[in-house]
């Protein structure tokens, strides 16, 4: 649809040649350029609506993206931190570990203290079991062959006693102790593992997301990348506008330049009129109105083109709508809408109509002292003259108003040496030459 576009350019300006190639007539010329003018322009706005609805697209996917990053920089943080949680849990895992095979140590050893204690009493038994199944201990001390034997025997009974009951307790104990060890580590372990699982489960969970989040950045980007393609092609659409739009504007300055010889013709005409009407006058000794279209025309060659205030002059300025510093190449004069617009002096109207910002336009090329000048007014409210027409100095050609670029009534007047153009140096002060 893009390429389409481009044909249609090439198109129109292959029309706007051929009609200054054919033989027609000067109206019919301007108004084709015109015309043409006209729609580049409005193909031009077209073009820059489009770049611009896709430079609201790409900006919104940008900020899309940038909220994406700015989560996926936050996972990075959460994932970054639950790293360093299976770090540590690692770690303890790892001393506990340690600590487990220390408890081992020390539960081998309480295993082997509990084993000797087991054969021991395994040994009491058996000698108890071989003396009839109990030992009676006062058979023993009755045995005594004299008090100290006797004492003798009760020292080694009590001893042995308490042996006995010292081996039931520690062994009893150590038990205890070795359960109580390796239910605790057991349990420390299975924790910790648990623990262990829950962070690898969630940093599973965090890598999941951040993946969902980099699909979702993907699409943006190749959205983006397609968005910036049909950019691309648009400004090369409005590129080749814009180089059509100059053709139109050479050939329109190609027309001023014919319409110049006319221009001259049309004031040596006007000077010999004035020249035999100011001899009969002296012949008659009288004087003869000329019928003036405008209340006061000055005298000489220009005349100011309307009344009102200066509301902008000429050179640089801040400008009202786009609010950028750029030179203004003319005299702004603001008054109410429809307020008369006059030919600033004698010459051929070279262009009327609308032309991008200006709105509507027109143009008259003069002839003073075979000097070629263009005058300018725009932002009209109504044109009342015709390409190729002859007007007067002071002649009403139009109504002041606001079409185009423009945020108020008022009237743009430029002043150019030589023919229009919309670039370059033509454009000097109207003060040098109007009696504004």
């Amino acid at each position: 649809m893009l390429k389409k576009s481009k044909w249609m350019l090439l198109s129109v300006a292959a029309t706007v040649g051929f009609a200054f190639s054919a033989p027609a007539a000067m109206a019919d010329t301007m108004s084709n350029l015109k015309d043409q003018q006209k729609q580049i322009e409005q193909k031009k706005d077209s073009l820059d609506s489009q770049i611009g609805e896709k430079n609201v697209e790409i900006n919104k996917n940008k900020t899309e993206i940038q909220l994406l990053q700015e989560k996926i920089q936050e996972l990075n943080n959460k994932i970054a931190n639950t790293n360093g949680k299976i770090k540590h849990v690692n770690e303890e895992i790892a001393q506990t570990t340690k600590e487990i095979d220390e408890l081992k140590v020390s539960i081998a050893k309480l295993e082997k203290k509990i084993a000797e204690r087991d054969e021991l009493l395994r040994e009491r038994i058996r000698a108890v079991q071989a003396s009839g199944g109990s030992v009676n201990y006062l058979d023993v001390l009755l045995g005594a062959n004299s008090f100290i034997d006797f004492i003798d025997r009760f020292s080694a009974v009590n001893t042995l006693m308490e042996a006995d009951r010292k081996i039931l307790e520690e062994q009893a104990a150590d038990k205890q102790a070795l359960e109580e060890q390796k239910k605790l580590v057991e349990d420390k372990r299975a924790q910790q593992e648990l623990n262990k699982q829950k962070l690898i489960d969630l940093k599973a969970s965090l890598d999941q997301q951040k993946v969902q989040q980099g699909k979702l950045v993907d699409q943006l980007e190749a959205e983006v990348a397609k968005l910036r393609a049909e950019k691309a092609d648009l400004e090369e659409d409005l590129h080749d506008a814009h180089q059509v739009s100059e053709e139109l504007e050479a050939k329109i300055v190609a027309e001023q330049k014919r319409l110049a010889e006319i221009a001259r013709k049309e004031a040596e005409r006007k000077r010999r009129e004035a020249a035999a009407k100011k001899a009969a006058q002296n012949k008659n000794n009288s004087t003869n109105s000329g019928g003036s279209s405008s209340p006061t025309v000055s005298s000489g060659d220009w005349t100011s083109p309307a009344s009102g205030r200066f509301s902008s002059g000429f050179g640089g300025r801040v400008h009202p709508i786009t609010g950028v510093y750029k030179a203004h190449r003319g005299q702004d004069i603001a008054n109410s809408v429809g307020t008369p617009i006059y030919a600033a002096g004698d010459g051929v109207v070279s262009y009327a109509g609308t032309m991008g910002t200006y709105g509507n336009v027109i143009m008259i090329t003069h002839s003073v002292d075979g000097q070629i000048y263009t005058t300018v007014y725009a932002h009209l409210s109504s044109i009342g003259v015709s390409s190729g027409q002859s007007v007067d100095k002071g002649e009403h050609i139009a109504a002041m108003g606001s079409s185009g670029g423009s945020t108020g009534s008022h009237l743009h007047f430029e002043f150019h040496i030589g023919n229009w153009s919309s670039k370059g140096p033509s454009a000097v002060n109207p003060w040098r030459y109007v009696p504004l």
